[in-house]
């Protein structure tokens, strides 16, 4: 038996008046999933504990079957266990985003144009976390150059309990109300000021500008963590598992629980990424040892925070005729029974452009037991008309792997 879940973060939204009042998942053309969906079990699942906030980073590792309240420590130090960063006990990290503000004299008067910069390549961003380190770096805090606009801050014996407000939750706010709160805000709002100064000049950013790009003119920080534990997957679960994703965050999950991370060539975290490829090397891993590949695409959610239907649409399309057909085609040729879970981790609504806590749809197909429970297509409302809910997503890998 091989075991696969597809993770299309974010894709779950709301109706919007601009879709004649369809969400994106019912828009779009998905024929092989729609089709999995009538001999699969479908229902809601609420994949954010109460009491979190809609993360992915919370989310996933309750898809990947940890329960938050037992393993969570913070965003950033995920994504700092995948970029390689080695952190003691004392350390706290901080996700330290290359943001787009507007340009008043005063810093607090800005607002938040783009939490991505313009999804700013990492070659540019490798060039402006250089220039910042040089000012940043010392014995208090390491600056971290990581992928496109998500970099790391690490604080040697750094605190806790601080109040950062994730960027993509205020765009196109005044970032006044929205600055760091808690013990160490006065350091950390220093160094955001002093970062749009280094950064107002930079030759990347003038390249940029001349180019009609978006400027990265400043760092934000949030997402504040301290190193994290999980307990080893195949030990947890039984099963040799693998991770193909192109965000630190999730690579970073992977790593921590002793998960194969499987690099694609191309693979973007947006509607651009190599959907083929990540198909590909899923199928490869399969047939070379791995019993399950967890599929993380980043690309809906990306979408629903830049408030992009067309794409977003697009993304979910992919997901289906790409990556879920090429699966199922794969590994019928191979002979294998498999079973598939799709879902997102939580909804990025192009409404709110951030996430929100509702439950997800998931679709689980055996591909020994075709059975449907009376789904006629995936999407948010056929999901919720099966009657069918998982209380946390800790349950949808107990439902996959069998474990119940």
């Amino acid at each position: 038996m091989k075991y696969i879940i597809v993770l299309g973060d974010g894709m779950a939204d709301y109706k919007l008046p601009a879709l004649g009042g369809k969400t994106p998942l019912q828009c779009a053309e998905k024929p092989t999933v729609d089709a999995l969906a009538k001999q699969a079990e479908m229902g809601l699942c609420r994949t954010v504990p109460q009491g979190f906030k809609p993360g992915s980073d919370v989310a996933n590792l309750s898809v990947m079957g940890y329960d938050p309240h037992g393993c969570y420590t913070g965003r950033s130090p995920l994504e700092a266990v995948s970029i390689g960063i080695a952190l003691k006990d004392t350390d706290v990290t901080l996700r330290c985003n290359l943001v787009t503000l507007s340009e008043e004299e005063a810093y607090e008067s800005r607002t938040m144009l783009d939490y991505s910069a313009g999804e700013i390549s990492s070659a540019e961003a490798k060039e402006l976390i250089a220039a910042l380190k040089k000012e940043f770096d010392g014995d208090a805090f390491t600056l971290y150059a990581g992928v496109s606009y998500r970099h790391c801050l690490v604080a040697t014996n750094g605190k806790t309990g601080h109040d950062l407000t994730p960027p993509h939750d205020i765009t196109g706010k005044p970032i006044r109300d929205f600055l760091p709160k808690g013990p160490c805000a006065a350091q950390y709002l220093a160094m955001m000021k002093r970062s749009a100064q280094i950064l107002q000049d930079h030759p990347v950013n003038r390249a940029r500008i001349a180019a009609g790009k978006r400027p990265a003119n400043s760092v934000w920080f949030w997402g504040e963590g301290t190193k994290p534990q999980l307990e080893n997957f195949e030990q947890k679960f039984g099963v040799k598992g693998g991770v193909i994703s192109a965000v630190d965050l999730v690579k970073g999950i992977g790593i921590l629980a002793g998960m194969r991370i499987l690099d694609v060539a191309g693979a973007t975290g947006n509607y651009d990424t190599n959907f083929a490829g990540k198909a590909e090397a899923a199928l490869a891993a399969l047939n070379s040892g791995l019993d399950l590949v967890y599929i993380h695409m980043e690309a809906p959610d990306e979408c629903g925070h830049q408030g992009d239907i067309p794409h977003k649409i697009y993304s979910i399309e992919q997901i289906s005729e790409t990556v879920v057909k090429r699966l199922c085609e794969g590994l019928h040729a191979a002979g294998e029974r498999f079973r598939l879970l799709l879902c997102p981790d939580h909804p990025t609504p192009i409404a709110v452009r951030t996430h929100t806590s509702d439950p997800v749809p998931y679709l689980l197909y055996d591909s020994g037991a075709p059975q449907g429970n009376g789904a006629a297509r995936y999407d948010e409302d056929a999901a919720a008309s099966t009657g069918v809910f998982a209380e946390a997503g800790t349950l949808l890998m107990q439902k996959l792997l069998q474990k119940q």
